[in-house]
């Protein structure tokens, strides 16, 4: 092939004939001066001429045919061959770097692309629908192998073909991923959604990501810093593509990565996790205020004007200018402030939930950045689910404090979702199967009694009250103005010693969601909130007390009586309405504590006196008293039998519950302590095995109580609850005790709606109110003087032995009539006979308070057990 001569060269070589005789002088000229003129010799390219150069020429633009084949020359390659032409090639250079792949775990291996790979394994180009409106592709993504990972993943994920690669592929998935029987892809279902509400965040399920594109699912959980962006950009486009204008709405949109399949505990987070995707779950304890942090900064050169950026700002990045481009200064460089761009930034303190915190520990914390849209999705008190990336950051003060590099950890959010009580215990369908199952027993309201506090003997009040507190009522908002609580409220008031601190232990352990305090140790902000200065900003911050973080739950308060009168006046507002006020530092909020309260105290003096009405046996006031549903009096009563039977049930516990008890049974069934045991099992308070629900399905039956049954008030006897709440409120004004409001009036309410529920009944009853007055009615009277219930069981018989077995009243009677025929006897002196009980007063008792007495009692096991007839009298076997 001929070079085609210049045409200035033509010109030149035309003028050389006729001056080459001047130019030889010229030259001569030269030599004998001896000052050659270096700048003339060699060849001329920039001229006046050189655009002359270009020109056409049809007699000098023409190939030479020596060298070249005529069926090339002659037949023109299209493009589709010299495209496999260049495949081929590549191809084989392929081949050559095999031994270079990434680990094959690490390959997408998903059926949707095995029929893009050849015979030798290699990836194959298909035509894109999504490349041509691509601007960003580069021509050698064409061809780029994606598993043939050069380096590092951080590194590979950051070349250009890799990225564009991110995009066209997380571009495909949006449109293509379909649900079930779905026509349209479910993700351009959820973009039109998202652009309906005006929203900026579009949520994609992790397990889409593994099924459609495992690779850039493996990337997403490994590298998640360098990939989000791009995801998001990706999404981006596909929503501008449908909504031409919608980047004056919202110039970024959010991709949100949901139902990442391992979930971490906030104290198991180390090393490994740092720079990965985790998902978390915890309470928020404080919630800062929202700040506008800078997200990308444009800066000007003062001599030449010449810009620089914008520079994008992540974390605690530092901005190296260097030098001007233009003008090759140093500077000065000043912002240009009206090209700053701000996004919205948060803190909140995620801290391990009640449930996950082993015994005996401190619980952990971690720090959440939250940006964007997602600003006051959380408050504090709310239990959260939080997913995001795991880093780190220079921390001043450890430095200085530990005089070597330190880092703190953060999370910074990419997706938050508050948790909803039901998601706190899995119920699969065996296990809703078996509740269902088990409400239908005609006795579940006593096993459930009997299930609170297995270990503790008696006191089936107290268990009773405890029960329907944990099950609740159900809240009322009325028309978003008012709202009626629907938790319940106990109090425990009982002498030392009575396991008063075990009932409260206990449904800390059954409960799903509760806070144990004490009232000694906890102060008015401990139990409500506090404002305290935020380290970073030095600005002020709201932190949840005990009350906010047991929000939908319990809050259990040991030692009530031990507050003081302002720390106790502090959670009149929590108790009823349910909410806390914050007035301070300038800040003015209200958080939610949404939670039942069951608070143990003990009386003035430390023991309970019977001959004193509840006010004097008791430091409370009136508005505290009236804010409990139910008041529980435990008292610590010498009595023979009922000691006799105390002390029997304890030594039984221990030596069953023994460490080496199981060992025992297993190695030696038939060795005289393992016969012990197994009747100590079947012997004590009449309760066997069956008779008591394992704590783990008890667990989960209040749980699915709580979140699938919605008692409502329906054909009840009004007349019934306005009788009795007349008649209670009357005798009030006269016997004294507690106050009756209409507080107490919604209590019943409440209270026979938690009955319903523990039923799984979405109608009140009849029946649920009855036992909501007798409850109600056991509370008043347990606050009253010995003397005056005495008299006022009498009068509202009626009422308490509702739904009572009578043989069970009447073995009540006997025993109160023993232990008085006790007392006489002992008065008399030198007495040695038996100690007896007239037949007569018995029946006579029993219709003095209006129970039903049947000659069969006498031949009830629950009789003969402890006593026996002899003729008119009763008395001890």
């Amino acid at each position: 092939m001929s070079r085609r001569p210049r045409r200035g060269q033509q010109e030149e070589e035309k003028k050389r004939g006729s001056d080459e005789e001047a130019q030889e002088d010229q030259v001569g000229v030269q030599s004998s001066e001896g000052t050659p003129d270096e700048e003339d010799s060699g060849e001329e390219l920039i001229n006046d001429n050189m655009i002359n150069d270009y020109k056409p020429i049809p007699e000098l633009d023409r190939y030479e045919s020596e060298g070249i084949d005529d069926e090339e020359m002659h037949g023109d390659m299209d493009f589709e061959q010299r495209r496999r032409a260049e495949e081929e090639i590549e191809r084989r250079r392929r081949i050559n770097m095999a031994d270079r792949r990434i680990p094959r775990a690490a390959q997408d291996l998903s059926d949707s692309e095995d029929d893009d790979l050849d015979q030798f394994g290699e990836r194959v180009y298909i035509e894109d629908p999504f490349e041509e409106e691509d601007t960003d592709v580069v021509e050698e993504e064409r061809y780029l192998n994606i598993e043939e990972c050069r380096g590092k993943l951080n590194e590979w994920i950051k070349d250009d073909r890799t990225k564009a690669w991110i995009k066209r592929a997380f571009r495909k998935i949006l449109n293509e991923c379909k649900r079930g029987s779905d026509q349209e892809p479910i993700y351009i279902q959820l973009i039109k959604e998202m652009c309906k509400a005006n929203k900026q965040s579009l949520e994609v399920l992790y397990p889409d990501l593994v099924s459609a594109n495992a690779t850039i699912a493996l990337w997403v959980a490994e590298e998640p810093k360098i990939i989000l962006p791009h995801l998001n950009e990706a999404a981006r486009i596909e929503v501008n593509k449908r909504f031409n204008h919608y980047h004056n709405i919202h110039q970024e949109i959010f991709v949100r990565i949901t139902n990442l399949p391992v979930v971490d505990i906030i104290r198991d987070l180390r090393y490994k996790h740092l720079d990965k995707f985790i998902r978390v779950i915890g309470v928020v304890t404080r919630r800062s205020a929202v700040y506008s942090q800078l997200k990308e900064i444009t800066y000007v050169c003062v001599k030449c004007g010449m810009k620089k950026g914008p520079f994008y700002l992540e974390n605690n990045d530092s901005i190296q200018l260097g030098v001007c481009i233009q003008c090759q200064s140093s500077g000065p460089f000043e912002k240009l402030y009206n090209q700053l761009v701000y996004r919205n930034f948060q803190r909140l303190t995620l801290q391990e939930s009640p449930g996950q915190v082993p015994a005996g520990r401190v619980p952990r914390q971690k720090e959440v950045i939250v940006l964007g849209d997602q600003i006051d999705i959380a408050r504090p008190g709310d239990e959260i689910e939080v997913t995001g990336v795991y880093t780190q950051r220079y921390d001043y003060a450890l430095n200085v404090k530990h005089g070597f590099p330190l880092y703190s950890t953060i999370i910074e959010s990419n997706y938050i979702r508050r948790k909803d009580e039901s998601e706190s215990l899995n119920i699969d369908k065996k296990i809703k199967d078996e509740i269902i199952k088990l409400s239908q027993n005609p006795k579940i309201d006593k096993l459930i009694y009997n299930s609170v506090a297995p270990s503790i003997y008696g006191h089936q009040h107290v268990k009773m009250a405890i029960a329907l507190a944990m099950f609740g009522g159900e809240a009322k908002d009325i028309q978003g103005k008012h709202r009626i609580r629907g938790d319940i409220n106990v109090l425990v008031l009982g002498d030392p010693g009575t396991a008063k601190s075990q009932f409260l232990k206990n449904v800390q352990k059954t409960f799903y969601r509760s806070i144990y305090t004490t009232g000694k140790g906890a102060s008015a902000v401990g139990l409500t909130a506090s404002v305290q200065r935020d380290y970073s900003t030095n600005e002020w911050s709201i932190s949840g007390g005990a009350l906010v973080l047991a929000d939908k739950g319990i809050c259990l308060i040991d030692e009530f009586d031990k507050m003081n009168e302002h720390d106790r006046t502090s959670i009149h507002e929590a108790m009823e309405q349910q909410s806390i006020s914050i007035s301070k530092a300038g800040i003015v909020t209200t958080l939610q504590a949404r939670c039942s309260v069951i608070a143990a105290a003990n009386p003035v003096g430390g023991k309970y006196d019977s001959q004193q009405s509840f006010h004097d046996n008791v430091d409370l006031t009136d508005p505290i008293l009236s804010r409990f549903d139910i008041l529980c009096v435990v008292k610590d009563e010498v009595i023979k039998e009922a000691d006799d039977r105390l002390a029997s049930f304890v030594i039984n516990s221990h030596i069953r519950h023994h460490p080496m008890a199981a060992y025992e049974l297993n190695n030696d069934p038939d060795s005289e302590w393992s016969q012990q045991i197994k009747g100590y099992f079947v012997k004590e308070n009449k309760q066997t095995q069956e008779e008591v629900i394992p704590l783990e399905l008890l667990k989960k039956y209040i749980l699915y109580a709580r979140t699938h049954i919605r008692p409502k008030l329906q054909n009840v006897d009004h007349e019934k609850i306005s009788k009795f709440y007349y008649l209670l409120r009357k005798e009030s004004e006269v016997c004294g005790g507690i106050n009756i409001a209409i507080r107490h009036l919604e209590s019943i309410i409440r209270m026979a709606e938690a009955h319903a529920r523990l039923h799984l009944r979405n109608n009140v009853m009849d029946f649920d109110i009855s036992v909501a007055i007798k409850v109600m009615l056991e509370s008043f009277l347990q606050s009253q003087k010995y003397s005056v219930a005495r008299q006022l069981r009498r009068k509202f018989s009626d009422y308490l032995t509702f739904n009572e077995d009578s043989f069970d009243l009447l073995l009540n009677m006997l025993n109160k009539l023993y232990r008085q025929q006790k007392d006489y006897y002992q008065n008399i002196k030198n007495y040695n006979g038996d100690i007896r009980v007239p037949v007569q007063v018995l029946e006579k008792e029993a219709k003095t308070n209006g129970v039903y007495f049947n000659s069969d009692f006498y031949d009830s096991s629950k009789f003969l057990e402890a006593y026996k007839r002899i003729q008119d009298y009763i008395t001890l076997k």
